[in-house]
């Protein structure tokens, strides 16, 4: 465990949502906060509710020298990044067979790539100041809920990446750990669950169907940082459930065989009326 106070966090996709409440709840503990995102009005509100110490920068996570230029924009202003949370993520609903594929393929390119990218680029700095990296994975990686594969797929391989890192970089004096959050009240989550198809599978299914609140999240997430933790479960019985991996895609197909095959000819028909839109 490092105290807070005066390190120097950076945080991806800090516009808003968990990402944005992190930010806030590290700044309160005396972090200097270092915001990239997408939304420079939002990114502004943000550090401005972080403090003076706080700065922003507009970057794409999906576009390497956009970060490249934010990250090394981050260590001249500070001299050091002692810890990096790579956030930013998307999420699409939709079946494979109907979903459009440049769609599908931005996910992987933001929730999975981007999360390399910002390994990639921060890590230096992570090896000089013995740092600590939170790779933002998912429950979507242990428990892959119909209509979301490729959100599926991206967060399963932020895991992986996680577990891969930690043994390379142990040595080196940088610690990585890997979070999984189930469903938090988000805009993305809300915006799943605006879906007139999606909305429905996720809530029909039960280890899905809660929505946590963001406080709780933040207080999950601050705490695996403050101690550098190896894994970060919100909540914790998804730390259970890995133990049982195994099972969980039986007990998905068994739970799914009477509503995925509705909502799959629902999604059908809605990808049509919109391409005819």
């Amino acid at each position: 465990m490092r105290p807070l106070p005066g390190q120097v966090v950076l945080i991806t996709g800090a516009s808003r949502g968990i990402g944005a409440a992190v930010a806030r709840k590290l700044a309160g503990q005396g972090a200097k906060l270092a915001l990239i995102g997408l939304e420079p009005n939002e990114l502004k509100r943000v550090a401005e509710d972080c403090g003076p110490d706080a700065g922003w920068w507009e970057a794409d996570v999906t576009d390497t020298e956009s970060l490249r230029t934010a990250v090394e924009s981050v260590a001249e202003r500070y001299g050091r990044i002692d810890v990096v949370m790579a956030n930013a993520g998307i999420a699409a609903p939709g079946f494979t067979r109907s979903m459009d594929p440049e769609v599908w393929e931005r996910v992987l390119d933001v929730d999975l790539y981007g999360v390399w990218r910002t390994v990639h680029l921060t890590l230096p700095h992570l090896l000089e100041s013995k740092g600590y990296l939170l790779l933002v994975s998912s429950l979507a990686a242990i428990v892959h809920i119909p209509g979301l594969a490729s959100y599926n797929v991206a967060k399963a391989g932020v895991e992986a990446m996680g577990d891969t890192l930690r043994p390379e970089l142990k040595h080196l004096g940088v610690r990585v750990g890997v979070a999984h959050m189930t469903f938090v009240d988000t805009d993305m989550v809300r915006g799943v669950d605006e879906h007139p198809v999606f909305g429905k599978v996720r809530t029909g299914i039960p280890l899905a169907s809660k929505v946590y609140p963001l406080d709780f999240a933040v207080d999950k997430f601050v705490a695996g940082i403050t101690k550098r933790s190896r894994t970060v479960h919100v909540p914790g019985w998804i730390g259970a459930m890995k133990v049982f991996r195994w099972v969980i895609p039986h007990v998905i197909e068994a739970g799914s065989r009477f509503s995925v095959p509705k909502a799959d000819r629902a999604a059908l028909a809605y990808e049509e009326k919109a391409g005819h839109q």
